[in-house]
């Protein structure tokens, strides 16, 4: 930046480093959804395209920035785990939260005509994004478990609510009085019983939410096969929806043992797979506890 007489002004900017060594949580929600799903027809309690475009979104996200290892989405929502070690913008908070989060809206209005080829947009939608830092692991831990179990209460009650509503024939007024004072077994019960619906059965997306998760692939394997490797793993991804990162570029019929040393010494190959699964118990984080080692 050129010096001039007025570049004293830059000595009011606050410096915003964020504290080193400790995991980072980027968050973002939609601003003010609930009229933008109206405005837009929305399918109520799930919208499967706009569930489906919020996770493109996402996952553009993890592909720009290989230091989010881990994504977790639902609803208007998503939350993005960056390494502990990572030096993204120099940790500056405020260049971060506007840059994913502008990327983030920008991804969303661009793949919006994808998913709603009908449905033109009636305004811009926008999203606020805000940083968490979390010290150790079980505080990461218990941050995505509070989101997904924040998941599962709101999809519960939405379903049931909706089902009153639309099925039911209740107005809004009604059908929140009718849930009013439940717990989670009334609520189960109103479905199955009046509805016929088990709600353990439903699509887990909408009971879960979305986890996108930056998995380590096998050593041995090529760039080849790492692809059919990684699509076993997550058959309801087709494979260009999937997005491979591998340090070696090398095809099935040209690796050698030579590449093979360099993979080994060098980053670990890893493919973005997309999950709809518990990550509340151990499971989850004994199978990819990669994602919370730097």
């Amino acid at each position: 930046m050129a010096g001039s007489k007025f570049a004293y002004v830059r000595k009011f900017e606050l410096p915003d480093v964020l504290l080193p060594s400790t995991f980072m949580v980027f968050r973002l929600d939609g601003h003010s959804f609930h009229r933008f799903s109206d405005e837009h027809g929305f399918v109520k309690p799930n919208d499967l395209r706009a569930l489906q475009l919020m996770d493109h979104a996402a996952k553009s996200l993890m592909e720009e920035y290989k230091d989010i290892g881990l994504a977790f989405g639902e609803s208007d929502e998503y939350s993005f785990l960056l390494r502990k070690s990572t030096a993204l913008y120099n940790r500056r908070q405020a260049k971060i939260v506007s840059t994913l989060t502008s990327l983030f809206t920008s991804c969303y209005v661009f793949h919006w005509p994808r998913y709603f080829p009908d449905v033109p947009l009636r305004y811009p939608p926008s999203f606020d994004g805000r940083i968490v830092l979390y010290p150790s692991q079980q505080e990461v831990r218990d941050y995505f478990a509070w989101r997904q179990a924040d998941t599962h209460i709101n999809n519960l009650y939405n379903t049931a609510f909706w089902a009153l509503v639309q099925q039911g024939g209740l107005t809004t007024t009604d059908a929140h009085a009718v849930l009013r004072g439940t717990v989670s077994k009334d609520k189960h019960e109103i479905l199955f019983s009046r509805f016929g619906v088990n709600y353990d059965k439903l699509d887990p997306r909408y009971r879960k939410g979305s986890v996108f998760v930056r998995a380590e692939v096998p050593s041995h394997l090529s760039a080849f096969s790492a692809v059919s490797y990684m699509t076993a793993q997550t058959a309801e991804e087709p494979v260009d929806e999937l997005s491979i990162e591998i340090d070696a570029a090398s095809t099935q019929e040209d690796v050698s043992s030579e590449t093979l040393k360099k993979k080994k010494k060098g980053k670990v190959a890893t493919q973005i797979e997309i999950l709809h699964c518990d990550i509340i118990r151990d499971d989850f984080w004994e199978k990819y506890g990669h994602i919370l080692r730097d």
